[in-house]
């Protein structure tokens, strides 16, 4: 019988893309999410029966245990960006992951990815960061032998990154953005997928920091952008002042209203995290050490933010046109 892997979040940005080169490699993959019935899209990513959905609460003992029965490898691509309801960044970044690897040293799994991310630390003043370090602390306690890969900003068709400002960008003439000079190293999402099946194929060790072959500015980044979806926005950094009051703001009205409304737009501690650079670091392990040629922001951008163009995909027709006589 084929080999089993089992990926946390495997419905995920991320973890879909692992979940479609592992089906590839000829495992069996087990998706392990909170919703399998919304999960159903990852089925044909293999042979009938070879990709599945399975029905799994990493803050449960009991059903991750359960998810993982059988599995030669285990995946975590789970992480949030914003604390939500009882899914908060300690439950899921810091319990959730050294849970599943405590469990998948007791079933005795042969390997185990963590997906982190770069500027993972168990000090920083953002909890978003602290609680990505005290993952990486948990699960290499119990599973010491665990690769753990640290991307920076992730991008590709489903990215929330990209898709968020190109949408901005169809409303008024500006673009504003907070920390327009930090910088950033935005890694293709197929690129980290690749990198985690190396990983679950024994052809990796330790902890790399991933990014693409482009270091470059929060606002030339943007500008990249603009000039792929061809608008012409007025990218603004916002003061400071006006930053931290947005984000205070939402941050109140999210704690007032008991969670009901999250606060998507802005928060205290995404404001923390944006005023420090998001790259590489020097002496980290990385792609090279993978044998992985990074894709560049400009090989894949223009394949999916084409709907972001005044005329959509029909920009290159409408440019044509006009030099009809």
């Amino acid at each position: 019988m084929s080999k089993l892997v089992t990926i946390y979040g495997g419905s995920g940005f991320v973890g879909r893309y692992i979940a479609r080169r592992m089906a590839k490699e000829g495992w069996r993959v087990r998706v392990a999410v909170r919703r399998p019935n919304e999960a159903l899209f990852v089925k044909p990513y293999g042979a009938v029966g070879q990709v599945e959905p399975f029905f799994c609460n990493i803050r449960d003992d009991a059903s991750v245990r359960t998810a993982m029965q059988g599995a030669d490898a285990v995946v975590n691509c789970v992480g949030i960006l914003v604390n939500e309801g009882r899914n908060t960044f300690m439950d899921v970044q810091a319990d959730g992951a050294g849970r599943i690897a405590r469990i998948a040293a007791e079933l005795g799994v042969s390997k185990l990815v963590h997906i982190s991310a770069i500027g993972a630390d168990n000090e920083s003043d953002s909890a978003y960061s602290r609680t990505k370090g005290w993952g990486e602390l948990a699960v290499l306690k119990s599973f010491p032998k665990a690769v753990i890969l640290r991307p920076s900003v992730i991008f590709g068709t489903e990215d929330g990154f990209f898709n968020r400002f190109a949408a901005m960008a169809k409303f008024g003439p500006f673009l504003p953005i907070t920390a327009p000079l930090t910088k950033f190293q935005p890694v293709y999402v197929d690129d980290v997928a690749a990198a985690a099946v190396q990983g679950i194929l024994g052809e990796a060790e330790g902890t790399y920091e991933l990014g693409g072959p482009d270091v470059e500015t929060f606002e030339d980044i943007m500008k990249l952008m603009l000039k792929v979806i061809g608008r012409k926005n007025i990218v603004i950094g916002l003061p400071q002042v006006v930053a931290r009051t947005t984000a205070a703001i939402g941050d109140t009205v999210q704690w007032l209203t008991g969670g009901l409304i999250t606060n998507r737009i802005l928060t205290t501690d995404q404001l923390k995290n944006l005023g420090r650079h998001n790259v590489v670091g020097k002496s980290a392990k990385t792609f090279a050490d993978l044998g992985i040629t990074p894709t560049p922001m400009a090989a894949v951008l223009p394949d999916y933010l084409w709907r972001f163009r005044p005329h959509g995909q029909y920009e290159a027709i409408q440019a044509s046109a006009k030099n009809l006589k």
